[in-house]
């Protein structure tokens, strides 16, 4: 049983990891606060489509991730 979830949770950890480098450079957006050029990072902006898709999918991933490392804790 601990052995596989262990391997559940090293999937998952590397999908998070996959997932999350796939994700639009919203960070390099945020850098144009300081330097006043990007305008448009506090407009409203929905997400749609593949973006949506892989922003929902990281967040399943996060909690799926975070559940199974509780309970391996809790077995161990």
């Amino acid at each position: 049983m601990i052995g596989v979830l262990e391997t559940i949770l090293l999937i998952i950890s590397v999908l998070l990891i996959a997932i999350v480098l796939l994700q639009s450079g919203k960070a390099t957006d945020s850098a144009g606060i300081i330097t006043g050029g990007n305008q448009e990072l506090f407009q409203n902006m929905k997400e749609r489509g593949t973006e949506l898709f892989i922003s929902r999918f990281t967040f399943v991933l996060g909690i799926t991730f975070f559940i199974i490392s509780l309970v391996l804790f809790l077995i161990k």
